[in-house]
């Protein structure tokens, strides 16, 4: 029985997952944890208490077993014990001691406690059993700030994935922020938010969406900027702090190299930009963006004066990097700066020229961009964060919850952890709008960004053995490895990102652009039918060297394709041997894979697509006849390709969804994909066949249109 849509949510919410306890011996050196433990947390401690709760909970899901809480300081033995202990050396600092008869959980403060807590339950799910080793395990976070969008559905955040996102050792999230209690779905209370994740140890920054249409020297300009975040931080004064991103903000600059406007204000009753010749000032290092944003600064802190102001340099990366230097330069130092890990870096795979877009897994380690700004914010004493997805997602596939890569996402964690060794990197930007979802590749980086950093690759082999079973290491490293292979050979562009790496299989290969034509999509979408998804496929083909781009791509594409369901097959192989509570999970694990490998093929097949209808355009003595079949060969491929697709977005009701778009590749969106397909193979070819060669050479003005 197919899942109903957002079905996906109520697993979102089981924070521990069930009957994680496996029967084995108890080896040398390990205690066992028994009904006959106490948790014993203080009683002044109303935080603890709740953690106290957690942790009862955890023992009796995850590990059968009732181990009763209590706040009697008197319980002399068999006890699991939270305490403060503030003379621990660094912030953040936890560890978990254990004793024959005493378990302590002890942080620098109760939010480190916390952690040793979920410290503790990581540790007996790798075990599988209540069993621990004796002795002290210290940990401690290498980074003091890390932040994810909602996982859930676009700012909203229950309580149980605010218990979930701590359990991840991630102690900050973001909220869209239009203005007070203003989110992109309309009113959001922001106090409840920021109290509740108080609850779990969390802190909430604003993520401004809020529009500046005053320069500061402008009359009126403190007042302006008063009303926006003065008035955000006196109303909501638990925010921690706020992103401040050029293209989201705005502001009407001075500098003469850009537009002086804001996007909207340089757009014609058409749409059209009015001013092309120069960039807006939201996509420009503007020289006086030092004086907006000491502005914005003061009126912040005049409410707030611990806010954490974060500047993030998104997109200005296709600006010369002296601009970009110059203006970190003249930034105060007593902001935050946040550069993004990986883009704008150019380079090849296998002899094709790629350039990592925003924001990609094949790219794992630092871009030139992001090392210029690191070493600009190290010189100055600014402290550094980075946007680096390592929640465990990027937009190389936009409508999956994680990509299962662990090795490619291993590689990836060391790049940020050497630029936090190398830059003074502290704080991490996790997630954007597709929101954070718990798995095995977040566990990952937990155990990564603490210290002692542990082997990645033997952690990788226990999540392995934990998930999958002891027998099946080698055949699920296979295909762990080949996802990232596959991941190494997603060289994605702008155009794939925008298309169909965006949403999956249910995004339509068409004969004709239709400006008409809209991909279907759910109620709550921020970004819904075409905002970030264009279905006209466009390509720069004409252009020297881009034919042979596009057909390297292809080739790439294929492979990756190929290596994702390859690697999905394995693992299903696996699941029928597996115990009950191993294999919905592991299902779920290979649906992703397998949905991922359909997504890649279905942007091999819109390529060859495309390179095949242009030669109806390129050459009048081209073989009509046999273009026409190859198009028929590659639209009933993917129709192939996208019926596949049905019974996994049924099985999981994550896949095809996305909190900003909502539901763009479920059944209903998969089911329209292939009624077009059918329709331009019954149709439209069977028209062309017909009429003959199509007369108008330029591909953005075929003579037709798609009928939906």
């Amino acid at each position: 029985m197919a899942e109903q849509n957002y079905a996906f949510r109520q697993r979102m919410l089981e924070v521990h997952k069930k009957h994680r306890r496996m029967s084995k011996p108890l080896e040398e050196g390990q205690i066992e944890i028994t009904s006959a433990w106490k948790i014993v947390v203080p009683a002044d401690s109303d935080f603890l208490i709740r953690c106290g709760r957690d942790l009862e909970d955890y023992f009796f899901t995850s590990m059968d077993l009732e181990v009763a809480l209590t706040t009697r300081s008197a319980c002399a033995e068999f006890a699991i014990v939270y305490s403060v202990d503030e003379t621990l050396e660094r912030d953040g600092e936890y560890c978990v001691e254990v004793c024959e008869r005493e378990i302590r959980l002890i942080g620098k403060d109760a939010r480190a406690a916390a952690q040793a807590g979920y410290y503790l339950e990581d540790l007996l799910n790798l075990e599988e059993a209540p069993y621990l080793s004796l002795g002290r395990r210290v940990r401690v976070p290498k980074f003091h700030t890390r932040m994810v969008h909602s996982g859930f559905s676009l700012d909203i955040f229950p309580n149980e994935h605010l218990n979930a996102i701590a359990h991840q050792g991630i102690n900050s999230i973001l909220l869209f922020t239009r203005g007070v209690d203003h989110t992109s779905y309309g009113y959001t209370d922001f106090n409840d938010i920021i109290y509740r994740a108080g609850l779990y140890g969390i802190d909430v920054y604003a993520y401004s969406y809020m529009k500046s249409r005053m320069h500061p020297e402008d009359e009126g300009a403190e007042e302006f900027y008063d009303g926006l975040y003065g008035d955000l931080f006196r109303k909501c004064p638990g925010l921690k702090g706020i992103i401040l991103v050029g293209e989201s903000v705005e502001f009407p600059s001075h500098d003469e190299r850009t537009t002086m406007r804001l996007r909207a204000d340089n757009l014609d009753a058409n749409g059209k930009r009015i001013i092309k010749d120069k960039p807006n000032p939201g996509w420009f290092p503007c020289r006086d963006y030092p004086d907006w944003l000491a502005l914005v600064k003061r009126v912040i802190r005049k409410e707030k004066p611990d806010a954490d102001i974060v500047f993030w340099t998104y997109n200005w990366g296709f600006q010369p990097e002296e601009l970009r230097l110059e203006l970190i330069e003249h930034l105060p130092t007593d902001i935050s700066l946040q550069a993004t890990f990986e883009m704008f870096e150019h380079g090849e795979r296998d002899g094709v020229p790629c350039e990592s877009t925003d924001y990609t897994l094949f790219c794992a380690d630092a871009g030139k961009y992001f090392i210029s700004e690191a070493k600009a914010a190290k010189k100055r004493g600014i402290p550094l964060y980075s946007m680096t997805n390592t929640g465990g997602l990027t937009w190389d596939v936009g409508t999956v919850p994680y990509e299962p890569a662990p090795y490619q996402w291993l590689r990836h964690f060391n790049a940020v952890l050497r630029a936090h060794e190398e830059y003074g990197l502290c704080g991490l930007m996790e997630s954007h709008h597709y929101g954070f979802y718990p798995s095995f590749i977040s566990e990952l980086a937990k155990w990564c960004f603490c210290e002692p950093n542990p082997n990645g690759e033997e952690l990788i082999d226990r999540l392995i053995v934990r998930d999958w079973g002891k027998e099946n290491l080698d055949a699920v490293r296979q295909s762990y490895r080949l996802f990232g292979e596959a991941i190494n050979n997603l060289v994605t562009t702008n155009e794939d990102q925008y298309g169909p790496m965006r949403i999956g299989p249910s995004y339509p290969l068409v004969l004709y652009n239709d400006v008409d034509l809209k991909i279907p999509f759910g109620l709550r979408a921020m970004h819904g039918s075409n905002a970030i998804c264009f279905p006209n496929y466009t390509y720069p083909f004409f252009r020297e060297g881009m034919r042979e781009k596009l057909m390297g791509e292809m080739r790439l594409y294929k492979q990756s394709a190929e290596q994702l369901l390859a690697g999905a097959e394995r693992l299903r192989a696996l699941l029928p041997e597996l115990s009950e509570n191993k294999r919905d999970e592991a299902q779920r694990i290979a649906g992703i894979a397998e949905f991922m490998g359909r997504a890649v093929l279905t942007t091999y097949h819109t390529k060859e697509w495309y390179l095949r209808k242009n030669a109806l355009l390129e050459d009048e003595s081209v073989d009509f006849e046999a273009v026409l079949q190859e198009l028929e060969k590659i639209g009933l491929a993917e129709i192939e390709n996208a019926k596949a697709t049905l019974p996994l977005v049924d099985f999981d009701s994550r896949l095809g969804y996305e909190p900003s778009m909502d539901y763009m590749c479920h059944r209903e969106a998969i089911e329209w994909k292939i009624g077009i397909q059918e329709r331009i193979l019954r149709d439209d070819i069977a028209e062309l066949r017909r009429d003959g060669y199509v007369k108008d050479r330029n591909p953005k003005h075929f003579p037709r249109r798609i009928r939906d």
